[in-house]
């Protein structure tokens, strides 16, 4: 299914839902069913986490809820200038500690596999997903009766492609675009020996 325009510069074939995602500031008015909500989650519910633990805990709302506004105050300032218009918020927090209430090293890495599935499926209905840092996750943990068990480390905004960037304050306007650089594979990814060196590897010249 084709949602975007965009045509990233991908050094290799990926699927077209991974090549068309980005991460917009603007969203179109078209309401998000909580039935679309559900499968989005339903999504995130089936990503791998270590021995099944499962930490992820999402708080979601829909916009004119009370939930959605208590979601959009814990945000900072920045964030909260654009991300108003979009039709749910979410907040991703985790279990920072095991069933046998050690500490679980892996619990970000798992709510970063739900959010990302989440966002695949919502790629495949055509639903923008913006994962955000910039939120106050005290006050957070405060609003949402999370205990000091819990973190909650990210928040999302989401809706249906579209909007105007008349709709974003003039700052944002300037750098509202689906046009983004990524690290070439091998910057990141090393067939051998990691490499304080960016780009540099020691034992095979990687494809890109």
């Amino acid at each position: 299914m084709t949602i975007t325009n965009i045509h990233k510069d991908t050094k290799f074939d990926i699927h077209p839902l991974l090549k068309e995602r980005w991460s917009p500031r603007t969203f179109s008015n078209i309401p998000v069913s909580e039935t679309e909500i559900r499968s989005l989650l339903e999504a995130g519910r089936w990503a791998p986490s270590c021995n099944n633990f499962q930490p992820w805990r999402i708080i979601w709302g829909i916009k004119g809820s009370d939930t959605y506004e208590r979601i959009l105050n814990v945000l900072v300032e920045f964030n909260q200038s654009w991300a108003k218009n979009a039709p749910v918020l979410m907040l991703g927090a985790f279990k920072k500690t095991n069933p046998n209430g050690e500490e679980n090293f892996h619990a970000l890495h798992d709510l970063g596999a739900f959010s990302a599935m989440l966002t695949v499926q919502a790629q495949h209905l055509g639903i923008a997903v913006h994962q955000m840092a910039g939120l106050k996750f005290k006050d957070a943990l405060t609003e949402f009766n999370f205990t000091e068990d819990y973190h909650v480390a990210t928040a999302l905004a989401l809706g249906y492609y579209g909007g105007e960037k008349s709709d974003l304050p003039e700052n944002l306007q300037k750098i509202e675009s689906p046009k983004s650089e990524r690290k070439l594979q091998r910057e990141f990814a090393f067939n051998g020996n990691f490499s304080e060196t960016e780009g540099v590897q020691r034992k095979k010249q990687p494809l890109n």
